[in-house]
């Protein structure tokens, strides 16, 4: 799987920005897990926590404030904002979420105050100087506001409604106090933080018990206050604030999209660990703080890519764009070790629509395999360029080399590998439509070739370059052969013209040797084959002195181009013996010339198997048709030839005459016979290796 940290090696590292949850980049821990967690979890934070008495709680409240002071001068690092956490507290056995259904966290009935309660502008006060305990005395008062609304107190109405205005502005104080702690919650003390959360439950079960209770016909309906669900839409807003942050370095050579890729995505992974690791802890259960985070982090990150979405993207963006949204996202941040298991119950879904997603995937397509396309052709530009510029391949291991291959294959498992990143089903979309353009690109090579095979014959280096080409082909097929997996007739489909490439360029080298081989050729005719073994001694040994010439060929070419030499070699005899210019009458006769073909068959065959030729289906076209010279039953003649013609299925009655002429002493009507036994034969398969069809006859 593709990581994001190892993809975007040498970007600089995310640093922690300037805002309202200040999450370090890259946290460190001086202490264990166990160590870092707070000695007393949600559920240890009982009503009585909020309803001091008046002397006790503003002496703490000194003491807090101080103590508070103090505090803010330290580093904000996240490792050292959570070890004031655990200052100076016993390291305890970690205990499960608390609830707001334990009974500890509910608040008691009625409060319980030493002395007389405190006056709205003594709440209001306390208020403003963040002493979250005044909250159980506002809601006193709320709850005696409302009894004596019911009674019907000695009170006018204008009274309980000027005393209503008060308390709501009370809780105004009191919500924005609470709300601000849990903005910055890893900035506050533990004890500040776990009476925020307390506040917060606790108004959300007065909203649960204000929903049953009628609210008197002279006080407004204040509640619910909702201040569970004003706590997440403020995560939202920490959430677009922290995302939408500009980085701290701006690295050089990336486009402004892919930073921002980068940053919002390392942001919400090291935000998201935090909250799993310093808060989850703190937090209730019922506020799903993971959960909450979670939404609010992707939600403002998928906006954010789908106005990105809506431009008309470079393709550099557009990949980026994909390989976050299909792999990064939702393997290295959703799937990451820390975030897996605590992610697992929640659908955060696709950062994109399904319909975006495809539309983006299609214009990547086309972008890579445009560039492909280009990348392939510009390849082979600059190598015919060498050829027309006479320049040397590179030898290695002696054999003539072309780079040709190695270039085009490493191109497309480039777009490949890329397509592949995003996901596997890109992959795959994107290796047919590569494959395509490899065979367009195989099918210009050929063309390419022949151009250069016509124009370039006074090159010194012609012949050499003609080699690597050839060399070029085995490179090509044991590369597609390895990296893809393609049926065998597709296969052979997609390199045929590598096929015409090999034989065009073994053409073009073997040309000057069979010229020079020709005339030897035609001293079987004239001279009646008087002196066959010393004329075929002669076109044996101007063969082999050439043949070092194509030494530079891989071993398998050379092979292959020995059985080209020895199918010539058996052509050309079988031309010169079907030239008619021999009748021979006598039973003597054909039996001498039978013994001369044979000869000359084991020779041919020897010296072309020694050399390297595997073309062993050769080795009974001179004996049988040396053997249908022999024989001179006309009935033995037809089995012979229907067996030759089973061999060789493109030998026609026009070959079998120009053998047939040789036997002077055959009536008509047994030539006719014999000719007859081939028509029993027209049914056969097309040959796939050519002999006869490449001898003319008249």
């Amino acid at each position: 799987m593709l990581k994001m940290v190892t993809f975007f090696q040498g970007l600089p590292g995310q640093q922690s920005v300037p805002g309202t949850l200040d999450f370090p980049g890259s946290p460190q821990k001086s202490r264990s897990t166990s160590e870092a967690e707070p000695e007393a979890s949600m559920s240890e934070a009982s009503s009585e926590d909020l309803m001091p008495s008046q002397e006790a709680g503003m002496a703490r409240d000194e003491e807090e404030e101080e103590s508070a002071k103090k505090e803010k001068k330290k580093s904000k690092g996240l490792a050292n904002m959570f070890s004031v956490f655990t200052k100076g507290k016993k390291k305890k056995k970690k205990k499960d979420q608390p609830r707001l259904s334990d009974p500890e966290v509910q608040p008691k009935s009625r409060p319980e105050l030493d002395g007389p309660p405190p006056t709205v502008e003594e709440l209001k006060e306390a208020l403003e100087s963040g002493r979250l305990e005044a909250a159980w005395q506002v809601l006193a008062l709320e709850r005696e506001l409302e009894a004596e609304a019911a009674a019907a107190s000695h009170r006018s109405n204008e009274e309980l409604v000027r005393q209503q205005s008060k308390v709501e502005a009370l809780y105004l104080l009191l919500r924005d106090q609470v709300l601000g702690v849990l903005r910055r919650p890893l900035e506050a003390a533990p004890e500040r933080l776990r009476q925020a959360l307390a506040v917060v439950s606790q108004q959300e079960l007065e909203d649960r018990r204000a929903a049953g209770a009628p609210v008197a016909a002279v006080l407004v309906a204040t509640r619910p206050r909702r201040w569970l669900q004003l706590w997440r839409d403020s995560v939202a807003e920490v959430a677009a604030e922290r995302l939408d942050a500009q980085p701290a370095v701006v690295p050089e050579g990336r486009s402004e999209a892919e930073i921002r890729f980068l940053h919002m995505g390392c942001t919400m992974k090291e935000d998201l660990e935090a909250v799993v690791e310093r808060l989850k802890p703190l937090f209730p259960a019922e506020f799903n703080v993971v959960h909450t985070y979670a939404e609010s982090y992707h939600a403002h990150f998928a906006a954010q890519l789908c106005t990105l979405a809506q431009f008309e993207l470079c393709e550099r963006d557009t990949y980026f764009l994909l390989l976050w949204v299909l792999n990064l996202y939702p393997n290295d941040i959703l799937n990451s070790p820390k975030l897996a298991k605590e992610l697992q119950g929640i659908r955060l879904g696709s950062l994109l629509p399904p319909k975006q997603i495809r539309l983006l995937e299609a214009v990547f397509l086309s972008n890579e395999v445009t560039n492909v396309k280009l990348l392939m052709t510009r390849a082979l530009e600059l190598e015919s360029q060498r050829w027309a510029r006479d320049v040397a391949p590179q030898s290695l291991d002696g054999h003539y080399h072309s780079e040709l291959a190695i270039d085009i294959i490493q191109i497309i498992l480039q777009g490949q590998d890329k397509a592949e990143n995003i996901t596997p089903e890109v992959g795959v979309q994107i290796r047919q439509l590569l494959l395509v353009e490899l065979a367009a690109l195989l099918r210009s090579y050929q063309r390419t070739f022949d151009e250069f095979l016509e124009k370039s014959k006074l090159l010194t280096n012609y012949r050499a370059n003609i080699i690597a080409n050839i060399n070029n082909c085995l490179s090509f097929r044991t590369s597609v052969e390895q990296k893809w997996q393609i049926p065998q007739d597709s296969l052979n489909h997609m390199l045929d013209p590598l096929k015409d490439l090999k034989a065009h360029g073994f053409d073009t080298l073997l040309q000057s040797l069979f010229s020079d081989l020709k005339p030897l050729f035609k001293k079987f005719t004239q001279t009646r084959w008087a002196t066959p073994v010393e004329t075929l001694e002669e076109i044996i040994t101007t063969v082999g002195i050439r043949l070092p010439e194509f030494s530079e060929l891989k071993d398998c070419f050379q092979e292959e181009l020995m059985g080209a030499v020895h199918l010539h070699l058996v052509k050309e005899y079988i031309i010169r013996l079907s030239k008619r210019r021999v009748v021979l009458k006598t039973e003597e006769q054909q039996q001498q010339l039978a013994r001369h073909i044979l000869a000359n068959a084991d020779v041919i065959q020897h010296f072309c198997t020694q050399n390297g030729s595997n073309a062993t289906w050769l080795n009974q076209a001179l004996p049988r048709l040396a053997e249908i010279i022999h024989l001179q039953d006309s009935n033995a003649i037809k089995i012979e030839v229907a067996t030759y013609a089973t061999l060789y299925p493109d030998f026609s009655k026009g070959h079998l005459n120009a053998i047939l002429a040789i036997k002077g002493n055959l009536l008509s009507s047994e030539v006719k016979s014999i000719r007859n036994i081939l028509d029993i034969n027209t049914g056969v398969q097309e040959p796939s290796r050519p002999l006869f069809s490449l001898i003319k006859v008249g």
